[in-house]
């Protein structure tokens, strides 16, 4: 249920603030591989469901792009 909620939330959203939210998400998935590197990572689960949330912001672009 939380993740339709956060799919829903992201459908309605504009293509720029779909942008907004997907270039966030890269600098959080970089940060997160750096604290991984340096042994700083306590949750290391946050890497795959980041990488996952920007799989979803991407597939809700292109559903745009494409209607």
């Amino acid at each position: 249920m939380k993740i339709n909620k956060y799919v829903e939330d992201l459908r309605n959203k504009s293509a720029a603030e779909l942008n907004e939210e997907l270039v966030a998400a890269k600098k959080e998935l970089f940060n997160l591989r750096f604290q991984n590197a340096t042994n700083q990572l306590d949750n290391t689960s946050r890497i795959k469901e980041v990488r996952r949330n920007i799989a979803r912001i991407q597939t809700v672009i292109t559903e745009q792009a494409n209607a």
